[in-house]
């Protein structure tokens, strides 16, 4: 059974509480109308995050994910809907959890996603701990993405049966965020509704048009919450410089320098613009840590590879399945699923090999890890399932 407004109603006998966490867009505006509607007794939650204590032409710099103005917008939707509303300040375990963390990944020249950890710790993590306080019995969110519902028997003697949940990505495979998901757990997942996950983002907008939100027209945003311009210019406030050689990678063993970078945290696999070297294009393919030296090459096709590491697994069933296991491998939010197979190399560490050559494999990148649809009619209208994800530690 998958959970979204459609099949799931409050009782009128037995209300259930739900906690919305309320951002100010339109997707979590929708997911609390869409819950008012169906009879559930809804809370809606706004929480302030950490942002950068620079100044920026006389006033503090504004997190995009709890401004004013996203505050204002989600305590207009609550009264419109007509719900309770409440800020919650997580500033401290924000900064401690994802700035933090984020800043140390860039230090150890890695390439982090700080949404999902911002999901398993705060989203799915602290909200959910302060809504059980609250006396709910779900918290709701604004990600696309589904929550299939079933069970398993644990034990045919006695017909023992446990409850089990399962992540599929979203109807509209273009606004899928299952990928910052991966790192959810069993318990959580009990305690979560996806309401806006069998939408598409057009039909979202008509009902909060429906609804008569003010935030039916919100625009989106898709940058990291807390930096305010680059990341760069985020990272110089917090990591010194560092300068050392800029190397042409070698075709034939000898090394050339050709310039010079001011920290390798700066840059990341991948990466064209920002290298500061003329006669390109140029784009950076490796990160030398023990010389302090930036690897680049003109030629994109010295990005290509087709095996990886992965370590801190998580499998959202709470079980490793059966390896090595063929399945379909995002390595970052945009790019396109690839056939793979994972095979475990020791207790925390797991190998994935391509079939085919993938481009730019950035460490600490979240590689998130799906079961291949079939393709049955049976299948039909229903996502992949996530099976779980890893950050992504070095490339073979």
């Amino acid at each position: 059974m998958s959970i979204n407004n459609k099949n799931i109603k409050a009782r009128p006998e037995q209300r259930r509480r739900v906690v919305v966490a309320m951002s100010g867009g339109v997707d979590s505006s929708v997911a609390a109308a869409l819950l008012k509607r169906d009879g559930f007794d809804v809370v809606g939650v706004f929480m302030k995050f950490w942002r950068s204590p620079e100044l920026a032409e006389g006033k503090e710099m504004e997190n995009r994910c709890c401004s004013i103005e996203s505050e204002k917008l989600a305590r207009l939707v609550a009264k419109k809907i007509g719900i309770p509303f409440y800020v919650v300040n997580v500033e401290k375990e924000f900064k401690k959890k994802v700035v933090d963390y984020f800043l140390k990944e860039y230090k150890k020249g890695n390439t982090p996603n700080p949404c999902v950890v911002c999901n398993k710790e705060i989203k799915f993590g602290l909200l959910i701990e302060k809504a059980l306080k609250m006396g709910a019995d779900y918290i709701a969110t604004g990600h696309y993405a589904k929550l299939v519902v079933g069970s398993e028997v644990v034990s045919r003697k006695s017909k023992l049966q446990i409850t089990n949940y399962k992540l599929q990505t979203a109807r509209d495979t273009s606004k899928d965020q299952s990928y910052f998901l991966w790192q959810l757990n069993q318990k959580q997942l009990s305690k979560v509704l996806f309401p806006v996950g069998n939408y598409t983002k057009p039909k979202v907008r008509k009902l909060a048009e429906k609804f008569d939100l003010p935030t039916a027209k919100t625009p989106e945003s898709q940058e990291v919450c807390f930096v305010q311009n680059s990341t760069n210019g985020f990272l110089k406030k917090y990591l010194k410089l560092k300068p050392g050689p800029v190397i042409e990678q070698a075709q034939n063993g000898v090394k050339n320098i050709i310039g010079q970078h001011n920290g390798l945290w700066f840059y990341t696999i991948g990466q064209r613009r920002g290298i500061e070297v003329q006669q390109g294009p140029w784009y950076v393919v490796a990160k030398d840590f023990k010389n302090n030296s930036l690897i680049i090459s003109r030629n994109k096709k010295d990005l290509l590879q087709k095996e990886l590491v992965v370590k801190n697994v998580n499998w959202i069933s709470g079980k490793e399945p059966k390896l090595p296991i063929k399945v379909k491998v995002k390595i970052r939010y945009r790019a396109k699923s690839a056939d793979a197979v994972i095979f475990q190399i020791s207790n925390f560490k797991f190998q994935i090999r391509f079939d085919k050559l993938q481009l730019a494999i950035t460490p600490g990148q979240s590689a998130v890890f799906y079961l291949p649809r079939r393709s049955s009619k049976a299948e039909t209208g229903k996502g992949e399932e996530l099976l779980g994800g890893g950050i992504i530690d070095k490339v073979l």
